[in-house]
């Protein structure tokens, strides 16, 4: 994800300004754009909380997984309530950022929400990890990790 993030911080759901590097290190990373203003967004996100905290919490190792998300909110208030309010502890591009149109380019994001699994490279794994955790749940996850190239004992 250095490639994906390099130069930039990211910040923690209360506000903590993280090293992307170091957050996801040999980490299978979904990119989430989406908005609190957006109701299939407000729909999802609860599910994608669920996903996120059993496979990092109730997991052991917790799961080489991390989210970072794109807001497509009005304004930096509307992020960071959207957050507070429905996000699990995962990281997010500030709302200032101007790359989240970079982002939003280079993953063809035509609308929202979006969950776009990515390698370490950057590369897409899937652009459907919305709907493969909403049909297939937890056992998805399994076919990031090795569509990911990272090697590490993930258990069953």
């Amino acid at each position: 994800m250095v490639d994906v993030f390099s130069g930039r911080l990211l910040v923690s759901k209360d506000g903590r300004s993280v090293d992307p590097e170091e957050a996801l290190q040999n980490k299978v990373v979904g990119l989430y754009f989406s908005a609190g203003w957006c109701s299939p967004c407000r729909d999802f996100t609860p599910v994608l909380c669920d996903f996120y905290t059993e496979l990092l919490e109730e997991t052991e190792p917790p799961a080489p997984f991390e989210v970072v998300f794109i807001s497509s909110d009005h304004s930096a208030e509307e992020m960071v309530g959207y957050m507070r309010a429905m996000h699990g502890d995962w990281l997010a591009l500030p709302f200032h950022d101007p790359y989240k149109h970079d982002l939003k380019k280079k993953y063809n994001i035509t609308a929202i929400p979006k969950l776009v699994i990515v390698k370490q490279t950057g590369e897409v794994i899937t652009d459907k990890g919305r709907k493969q955790i909403r049909d297939k749940g937890l056992s998805c996850f399994r076919n990031w990790l090795e569509g990911a190239d990272i090697f590490q004992n993930f258990p069953s």
